[in-house]
């Protein structure tokens, strides 16, 4: 590089021409353009944060094939369970119709079941007659769960995500099987051989 009319420039002063035609910046200038790049990088990440979440809501976990196939077994031993015991106690201990009647009973375990953190089982009607009105089906899947067994069905269910975490929920028929059934419930003694006049639904988390 040469000065204007050939003369060359020195290495010092080639130094000072270019540090002038390459300011420094000063302190706040680098402090705005600091402030620049955390927000921007914040606000990358919140972006990613909440696709993060989206993405999170849209797909919950789905259960592995063993795990589903496990919690069917559990419903199925619980159901005789539960279904054998109302059987017994009924044919034991109801003997007229002020005796305390097995389904209340069964009721009453259910609650204690659920309160200690267990499963979630609900007896339901299946006649449009319940004998107390919260064992009318409450929801979609009950619903459908009753008109199911109703027509024939020996057995209902659904996958479904609550708290994130899944669970399976199961609907088992109800038949007829004592004619002790019919001190309480005498709309009853319509119903056919085997068809449900009741449910039980059950509310599993698949582990």
């Amino acid at each position: 590089m040469k000065r204007p009319g050939g003369a060359p420039w020195s290495g010092d002063e080639t130094a000072v021409v270019s540090l002038s035609l390459f300011p420094r910046q000063t302190a706040p200038e680098e402090s705005m353009m600091n402030t620049r790049a955390r927000n921007i990088l914040a606000g990358l990440l919140l972006t990613g944060a909440g696709l993060g979440l989206a993405w999170g809501a849209a797909a919950p976990a789905q259960p592995d094939d063993a795990a589903l196939a496990r919690t069917r077994k559990t419903v199925r031993m619980l159901d005789d369970i539960y279904k054998t015991a109302v059987v017994l106690i009924t044919d034991k201990y109801v003997h007229k119709e002020d005796d305390f009647p097995a389904g209340s009973a069964a009721v009453a375990l259910f609650a204690a079941i659920k309160q200690k953190g267990w499963h979630d089982v609900r007896l339901l009607d299946a006649t449009g007659k319940p004998y107390e009105a919260k064992n009318a089906p409450k929801d979609d899947f009950e619903r459908a769960a009753t008109q199911a067994l109703s027509g024939g069905k020996d057995y209902f269910e659904q996958v479904v995500t609550i708290d994130g975490q899944p669970h399976l929920r199961a609907a088992t028929p109800i038949p007829v099987v004592s004619k002790k059934c019919v001190m309480c419930h005498s709309h009853y003694a319509d119903a056919k051989p085997g068809a449900a006049i009741g449910a039980l639904s059950y509310t599993i988390k698949v582990e």
